[in-house]
Formats: C-alpha cells, sequence, structure tokens
C-alpha cells in the first residue's frame, strides 16, 4: 500500500490551510481516473475526482488549521514547520509503510527527516517537490486539499461576504479581489475579517494603511 500527502492553503492571507493524506493499494486506479495535480484540474473535475478518490480508497484523512491557529503557531514557528507537524498528524493517523510527500523544504531530504523526528512510528518517507506532479497517489491527495479548502472559502464567503455585498475572491494575496474585500472591511469595521491571517504581510499592511488614513484626518 502506498500513501501521499500534500497541502492546499499554504499561501492565503484568508481561509485554513488544508493537509489531506490517502491511501491506496496501488495507484493504477488513479492513473485510469486522470488524477494530476490539483492546480491543472477545473474545480468541477476536481470535485468529480475527489468523491471517486474517497469511494475507493483503503483510507484517507484531513486536517484543516484555521488562520487562527496559524496565527498562534507563526509566533513560536516557521510555516514549513506548521506544515511538518500537520503531515505528521495526518500520516500518524493513517500509519503507512510507505508515503510520498509533497516537500514544503528547498531541502527535500530535511522536510521528510523533519517529519520523521514527529513520529512515534518510522514509515519510509519519499519527500519530492511537485511530488503532485510525479506521483499519482500524492495528486490524489492535493485533489482532497484543494476540495475542502475550497469548501471553507466558500463557507466563509457565504457568511462574509453579505455584510459587505461584495465578492470575498480566492483568499490569496495576489487576488484584488480579496485584496478589495480586506481594504473595505476594515475601512468598514475598522478592524480585519474573521478567518484572516494576520501574521500575513498583506494584513498588516492593510491595517498599516488604515491606521495612516486616520491620523491624516486629523
Amino acid at each position: 500500500m502506498i500513501t501521499g500527502l500534500d497541502e492546499a492553503g499554504r499561501g492565503p492571507v484568508l481561509g485554513p490551510l488544508v493537509i489531506a493524506g490517502v491511501t491506496f493499494q496501488e495507484d493504477i486506479d488513479l492513473v485510469k481516473y486522470g488524477v494530476r495535480d490539483s492546480k491543472k484540474l477545473t474545480p468541477k473535475r476536481r470535485e468529480v475526482l475527489a468523491e471517486k478518490i474517497k469511494e475507493t480508497a483503503v483510507a484517507y484523512e484531513i486536517i484543516v488549521i484555521p488562520a487562527i491557529d496559524i496565527d498562534d503557531m507563526r509566533k513560536v514557528m516557521t510555516l514549513n514547520e506548521i506544515e511538518v507537524n500537520g503531515f505528521a498528524k495526518v500520516i500518524a493517523k493513517l500509519r503507512p509503510e510507505v508515503v510520498y510527500v509533497d516537500s514544503a523544504d528547498v531541502n527535500e531530504k530535511r522536510f521528510g527527516n523533519d517529519i520523521l523526528s514527529n513520529l512515534s512510528f518510522k514509515p519510509e518517507i519519499i519527500s519530492k517537490h511537485k511530488a503532485d506532479d510525479i506521483y499519482p497517489v500524492v495528486s490524489a491527495a492535493s485533489i482532497l486539499a484543494k476540495t475542502r479548502r475550497d469548501e471553507e472559502v466558500r463557507r466563509i464567503g457565504v457568511e462574509l461576504e453579505s455584510r459587505l455585498n461584495m465578492p470575498l475572491g480566492s483568499g490569496y494575496p495576489a487576488d484584488p479581489v480579496t485584496e478589495r474585500f480586506l481594504i473595505a472591511w476594515v475601512d468598514k469595521y475598522g478592524s480585519l475579517p474573521p478567518y484572516t491571517r494576520h501574521s500575513w504581510k498583506t494584513a498588516m499592511d492593510i491595517i498599516k494603511h488604515n491606521s495612516t488614513k486616520k491620523l491624516d484626518d486629523f
């Protein structure tokens, strides 16, 4: 049996980080499904494949790390360390003998070793950059992570968008829709909206700009 792990939502200023792991006897079915890196699939195709993966996997595990927890953890650890801890939690639940992970560290081997150091048992870990492009089982994990994060962002949108009557966007700092939403929210309410990662530079810059603008009003 083989297990693949990947994450979605490492970089967004808004919304959670999602880590998924999935176990299959072998990856032949995944190849037949046309599983690929989730970023190369349409949202609809990802959703169809996510259901197939869940139905046919030996096991799968998904953890959602909210923005508020990410901010708390970043006070004492790096984003890579947050991922290492999350990956280790998923592996501990699935208990694979062999696991393929998409390395978040520039040093692939170090990322794998850091995960191992957080485990009470010692599976074989193959840590590679672009693993979601190389190994179908990691592609499957990336699809589960991405579809779950998309669900979370839609849920957040339903909660927040009506309060400004404008779209939330993807949650990524480079998304102008998200940037406009955050700026408008801070202008109206004087603070960042729920589910925002306050420790992100984008969020801090918006708060700083709003504070400067208020001072200029005097």
